[in-house]
């Protein structure tokens, strides 16, 4: 026969096991459930980031900027240097950039070159290219009369 101490000690554990497990389960599945909203908010900033960091990648435009006109107290800088670059940027030729902003190839040159510098309305309308991109270039220059008058279209 077994002795009533050790039945006791058996049941007292049994009894303080379960007590514990009836404590300890609702935290660990607390727990559970903080690692996975955890995981999901990590996910979450890893894709902000990615959005923050392409957006810090493209020139912010305002609609008075994208409309040519500088906001109040904003001046609008001309650098010729910056100038060739956005050109390059836009893979554009001085002859196409110059459609673009409604001058002569040359005049493009001699911006680049700092020979001579645009007037208040070229630069509003260089300010206005900042903005594009490649695409958006091509499709304006589709967009513009040729030679002729005729609207180009693609071939």
């Amino acid at each position: 026969m077994s002795n009533i101490g050790t039945i006791l000690r058996e049941e007292i554990t049994r009894l303080s096991r379960k007590e514990s497990r009836r404590q300890i389960d609702p935290t660990r599945k607390a727990t559970a459930q903080h690692r996975k909203d955890i995981a999901a908010l990590k996910r979450q900033v890893a894709q902000l980031e990615r959005q923050m960091e392409l957006l810090s990648r493209r020139p912010l435009s305002t609609p008075a900027t994208a409309a040519g006109q500088a906001t109040p107290g904003t001046k609008v800088r001309f650098v010729a240097k910056g100038l060739k670059s956005q050109r390059e940027r836009l893979g554009l030729s001085a002859g196409d950039f110059g459609k673009l902003v409604g001058i002569s190839a040359q005049s493009v040159y001699n911006w680049e070159g700092g020979q001579t510098r645009p007037r208040k309305e070229q630069i509003a309308k260089l300010a206005q290219l900042r903005t594009i991109g490649k695409r958006e270039a091509g499709e304006r220059l589709k967009q513009l009369p040729g030679p002729n008058g005729t609207v180009r279209r693609k071939k």
